[in-house]
């Protein structure tokens, strides 16, 4: 957390979440508690044999009590699992555990984040159909777009979206769907969700937002106007890089009926187990994200003033372009940022090849740091042109700051930047 220095005002006053910060509002049938104590206890789903944690129903399928039973399950009379692919109590724990953490309808589960992402893009778009995005968005998020989406007659417009005149300029009659991702990708850029959602909903489409760089315990889009949220489980809601997943929450029952089918039938749900861990993984995210972001002001004001670092973006430092923002938005800075060094690709190359402690990998949001350059690796697969637009240049650098001690990742980082000329 970041400690204020004479009559300087805290950058962020409220960093940990408490129970009276926030409290959840649950669309179920019991009382709303706080945050973390839903992180550990769930929305209340009981196993019938008594075991404290929803155990993994490792299954493909589901015994029904008689004919009349498994008519009504198919006929959606009654609550009772037919077959994993359509639903699994083990993946219906974590769905509706997170749907309650971000104030939603309720949850859908899929085999990773990536299949998350097509999945929405399936429920709302088609031929003639036109999807608005931020140009620095996640690389296979356009890239399918772009790659496949395309081929069956899908348009695509991508804009700074930091930038409300450029949302606005780039809607067409036939935009069916708005899709941020804030803070951005790797630019660290933050997008006005009440605003844009209120350009959006004028136009009737609607508007999905990648949650993935704040979980729902620094950020939720549903409650400040957005229809759907998406996140890849893989990052900090599961926490420990050792699942892929991905989670669908709708804000209304109309939308989850419009999307859950479609994951239903193109097979991308969860598994058993990946599920088991992301919901353990889960319980400890609070203590976790508020670790990662206390040592993520440390090591943003550290790069801040090293003199070979040319520029940083980071939500927590007020030179962040979009500061008071994310401060109206974002509960906390999180622990995700980017920055550039003097001397460019090849200081960076050097850089990340010096580094002891942190890790060379892609991904983020786990309990370790881990470095990566998007330009040749999350976002490789975009055009130059595309890169240029977004903001992805040769010398950015991006950082996922995990919950080591501080001064072990900040001696890492510096020794690793006196190895460059």
């Amino acid at each position: 957390m970041h400690v204020a220095r004479g009559n300087e005002a805290p950058q962020y006053t409220s960093i940990r979440i408490t129970e009276k910060t926030i409290k959840l509002k649950y669309h179920m049938n019991h009382k709303p508690t706080g945050f973390n104590s839903t992180l550990v206890h769930g929305t209340g789903q009981k196993d019938p044999l008594g075991s404290v944690i929803t155990p993994i129903y490792q299954t493909s399928t589901f015994a029904f009590k008689n004919a009349d039973h498994g008519a009504a399950c198919f006929a959606g009379e009654s609550d009772g699992y037919i077959y994993t692919r359509i639903g699994n109590p083990t993946i219906r724990d974590l769905e509706k555990t997170i749907a309650a953490l971000e104030h939603g309808f309720d949850g859908i589960g899929c085999s990773s984040g990536m299949g998350a992402v097509t999945t929405v893009y399936m429920a709302y778009l088609g031929a003639g159909k036109h999807i608005l995005s931020h140009n620095a968005v996640y690389g296979p998020a356009r890239g399918v777009i772009e790659g496949a989406f395309s081929k069956f007659g899908v348009e695509s417009t991508y804009v700074d979206t930091t930038d409300l005149e450029q949302v606005e300029a780039a809607i067409r009659p036939n935009t069916a769907l708005i899709y941020l991702e804030t803070p951005a990708n790797p630019t660290i850029g933050i997008s006005d969700i009440p605003a844009i959602c209120k350009i959006a909903h004028k136009h009737n489409i609607p508007v999905c937002v990648d949650n993935t760089f704040c979980s729902p315990y620094l950020q939720n889009p549903l409650d400040l106007g957005a229809d759907i949220v998406v996140h890849s489980l893989t990052k900090f809601l599961n926490g420990h890089a050792d699942i892929v997943g991905g989670i669908i929450v709708t804000k209304t029952e109309a939308d989850y009926k419009k999307v859950r089918p479609l994951m239903v039938t193109m097979g991308c749900n969860m598994d058993p187990h990946q599920a088991f861990l992301t919901r353990r993984g889960l319980k400890t995210m609070g203590i976790r994200i508020d670790r990662a972001q206390e040592n993520a002001v440390k090591v943003a004001e550290f790069l801040e003033s090293h003199p070979k670092i040319d520029w940083i973006v980071y939500p927590g430092l007020k030179s962040h372009p979009q500061y008071e923002l994310g401060r109206r938005l974002m509960r906390g800075p999180g622990a995700m940022m980017s920055f550039g060094l003097k001397g460019g690709l090849e200081s960076g190359k050097k850089l990340m090849d010096s580094v002891q402690l942190c890790v060379l990998a892609v991904s983020l949001g786990g309990i370790e740091t881990l470095i990566q350059h998007p330009a040749s690796m999350t976002h490789s697969k975009l055009s130059a042109s595309a890169k240029k637009e977004g903001g992805i240049s040769d010398e950015l650098v991006r950082l996922s700051i995990g919950i080591e001690e501080v001064a072990d990742i900040i001696a890492d980082l510096d020794q690793a930047l006196a190895q460059i000329n």
